[in-house]
């Protein structure tokens, strides 16, 4: 299994605060059945001087977990990135995608609904030809209207669901919704630590049938390391 969407990168952002954390989160999926992470750690573009500066933390917080010798699963690089007016020209961001891929994770604002976050998106995929990978669809369920929720799946993306939507209703609902339409879709743990917001792969796993884990795992198929 591939977990698409994760935060075990230390000291990065609200996710694993040390080394010893991310280890332990990753040995916990590990034991979960997932063999390959994608770390996605947050990107805000008004806190970071710049892409570049950005991209060069990650990587040192990468070498951390790797010059530890240890035997880890494959794991990519990554970043979730805050939808921003603006996030669309920023110098560097198409470098932000998903293990060097054409796609790119993007975190909708917890905010009301605004017409220029779907254009920022659409700007992000005409500018750098990227697709979109829209983080925990089924949390704006709660944020949008009908109208502006049906809007925003109008989107031509990848739906990113956490593998704790299937714990309330009308969260559920909408993502085998989703599922039963035959969109696209991968799912992530989104996990920050090893208590309120571990991996939770076990619980998705009595959850969903393995032919729609299985699916999941051919938007990378061809993916090589980070």
């Amino acid at each position: 299994m591939t977990d698409y969407h994760c935060h075990i990168l230390p000291r990065m952002d609200d996710g694993a605060k040390d080394l010893d954390i991310s280890l332990d989160m990753i040995r916990m999926m590990m034991a979960q059945g997932v063999d390959r992470i994608v770390a996605t750690p947050h990107f805000y573009a008004h806190r970071e001087k710049s892409v570049y500066d950005w991209l060069q933390r990650r990587q040192d917080a990468f070498e951390q977990i790797a010059d530890t010798g240890l035997t880890l699963p494959y794991i990519h690089l990554g970043a979730e990135v805050a939808i921003e007016q603006g996030i669309s020209r920023l110098p560097g961001v198409h470098l932000l995608t998903l293990a060097r891929t054409s796609y790119i994770l993007l975190e909708l604002p917890y905010a009301p609904f605004a017409h220029w976050m779907l254009e920022e998106i659409y700007d992000l995929s005409q500018r750098y030809g990227l697709t979109p990978v829209l983080a925990h669809i089924h949390r704006y369920a709660s944020f949008y209207t009908r109208a502006q929720m049906a809007e925003v799946l109008q989107t031509d993306a990848v739906f990113q669901i956490n593998n704790e939507a299937f714990r309330t209703f009308r969260e559920r609902r909408l993502v085998r919704s989703l599922i039963a339409k035959g969109c696209p879709y991968v799912f992530g743990s989104d996990a920050h630590n090893l208590t309120s917001r571990r991996p939770d792969w076990d619980f998705l796993k009595k959850k969903v049938s393995p032919d729609i884990l299985q699916h999941q795992e051919n938007l990378f198929a061809d993916t090589n390391a980070s």
